[in-house]
């Protein structure tokens, strides 16, 4: 009995460890943020200004070739009053990029209101779909600017042929992707549908766009990219009012550091007409949880 109780007295007591303190939650979610934010603005900002240092090299050894500097200061002169207007030929960078605008609009909508139902018709109908789908396979890899001539020969002036070429590039990408929306609505729907003897119009309506709704906006997000790069060299072949025709006009006058500020604005436009279908996109992107 002794031994047991002078072992027991010998044990060492076992101490626990104190938990380390642990920080609140509100300091996790703001260090995560902060992170997150530093992320999106770190790297960005250093690739801008390896980009920047790169051309203020360039520029030092082609002298043709205007410094950051310079081109700054030129686009807070032109930016100052962007909407001048004396004469036809003679308009400010504003109007210029409102004209080019216009053009997108009217050439994109066209193609919208044209190739989102044949995209329909063509994904819809086996017959619709054998008799247009070689002519689509024919025609959309042609290059859209080999259409101008042809919308100059038919329609015998400038604006309206421009629009011609964005209607003829953007309409592919919308009836390929909506074609293949409707391609791949589950048969199971339609079954639905026919038991419930909905009529044409509600399966299109009520079981088919909501479906296709995703595939038919990356088909828009594609139309219109590609229609903000046709839209600058159609204006610089048929001229008139436009950023395109406006790049060649500085061109012309040998004003390179216009030319490069009409680069950054065309890549901030399209930029920013890429970033709003993309988030219009996920808007009615559906995903499975």
């Amino acid at each position: 009995m002794s031994t047991v109780t002078s072992m027991e007295r010998a044990a060492p007591v076992s101490a626990t460890p104190a938990p380390a303190p642990r920080a609140a939650p509100w300091t996790d979610a703001w260090r995560e943020r902060l992170e997150a934010a530093l992320r999106a603005v770190v790297g960005p900002v250093a690739g801008f200004a390896l980009f920047v240092l790169v051309w203020q090299v360039v520029a030092m050894r082609i002298p043709e070739i205007p410094t950051p500097g310079v081109t700054w200061q030129a686009a807070v002169a032109l930016f100052s009053d962007p909407f001048y207007d004396n004469g036809p030929n003679d308009k400010g960078i504003g109007w210029n990029l409102l004209a080019s605008l216009q053009r997108v609009g009217i050439g994109f909508g066209l193609a919208a209101l044209v190739g989102i139902p044949i995209g329909f018709a063509i994904g819809r109908y086996a017959p619709v779909r054998a008799m247009f789908s070689p002519i689509v396979s024919l025609l959309r890899p042609v290059s859209p600017l080999a259409w101008l001539p042809l919308g100059l020969l038919l329609f015998k002036a400038a604006n309206p042929a421009a629009i011609w070429a964005i209607f003829i590039c953007s309409i592919w990408p919308m009836i390929i992707n909506t074609a293949v929306g409707v391609s791949r609505v589950p048969q199971d729907y339609l079954n639905v549908a026919r038991v419930l003897n909905l009529s044409e119009w509600k399966v299109t309506t009520k079981v088919l766009l909501p479906a296709v709704l995703p595939y038919m906006l990356t088909g828009v997000r594609l139309s219109i990219g590609t229609a903000w790069l046709v839209i600058v060299a159609a204006e610089m072949l048929t001229g008139g009012t436009g950023i395109g025709f406006w790049l060649w006009d500085e061109w012309n006058n040998l004003k390179v550091e216009h030319i490069v500020i009409a680069i950054f604005v065309i890549g901030i436009v399209g930029l920013i007409l890429e970033t709003l279908l993309v988030a219009l996109a996920r808007r009615f992107t559906y995903t499975e949880e």
